[in-house]
């Protein structure tokens, strides 16, 4: 069976996730999540990648990317490919670390992006491995709070914005709408065994119950987000969708 088509182009934004293979920890102790996260910051500075939100959870990583380049596979392959090849190093160990490449999910820039930073910052709730956001270390919520030092790294204004232009007040209406529970849409979409490459179209398509129109030019996928009505321009091309 081919691999599914990566849907690149430049500013797109993804969700991006990974897990060990055979559901096994990709970080034994601290000193792991820290090099995972120094690969990282390496990436955003060698592959211009815009990282906005991540949790890195023992056996599995979720990471909000946004790509101006439109290059995620080679900042994937990048940050995959280093940090198994040190980890290994350093636990002296050889072979796969990951269960494959990754699994990316591309994402609208609206009100979805909220949704998203929300579900990955409380992915520790969720598994029961704190009571308070606060108290886990392996992700970008501090980042969103206030006073907090060091995160100057993180692509974090743009999502701030949609909660409030004022700084202040946007750490603060982040601090509220995290402690609130997921949407049961975006649970139902992580629910899914298989992922659809697009939360936006999977979620007009719950809502319009109607068979979404693709094609294809070259090696890109493309789709029309007016495909109810014909001849409109597709948004990601000057190509007419029929």
């Amino acid at each position: 069976m081919s691999r599914p088509l990566r849907i690149e182009y430049p500013k797109a934004w993804y969700h991006v996730m990974n897990r060990g293979r055979r559901h096994e920890d990709i970080f034994h102790d601290v000193s792991d999540y820290l090099l995972f996260l120094e690969v990282l910051r390496d990436t955003v500075k060698m592959w211009n990648l815009r990282v906005s939100a991540y949790c890195l959870m023992p056996n599995h990583y979720h990471i909000l990317v946004q790509t101006p380049d439109g290059n995620l596979s080679r900042c994937m392959r990048h940050l995959n490919g280093v940090y198994t090849q040190r980890f290994n190093c350093k636990n002296k160990l050889d072979g796969q670390l990951f269960r494959g490449r990754y699994k990316s999910v591309l994402v609208e820039e609206d009100n979805h992006l909220l949704e998203l930073l929300r579900y990955i910052h409380r992915n520790p709730l969720k598994a029961g491995m704190v009571t308070d956001l606060n108290a886990y270390s392996w992700s970008s919520h501090r980042g969103y709070l206030a006073n907090e030092q060091g995160w100057s790294w993180l692509y974090r204004d743009t999502l701030l914005n949609m909660f409030s232009t004022t700084r202040n007040k946007a750490f603060s209406d982040y601090l509220e709408f995290v402690t609130q529970h997921n949407t049961d849409e975006i649970e139902y979409f992580f629910a899914r065994k298989n992922l659809p490459l697009n939360l936006w179209l999977h979620w007009l398509y719950r809502q319009n119950q109607k068979p979404l129109r693709f094609f294809t030019t070259g090696t890109r996928i493309f789709w029309c987000r007016n495909f109810i009505s014909q001849y409109q321009r597709c948004y990601y091309c000057s190509l007419r969708c029929l």
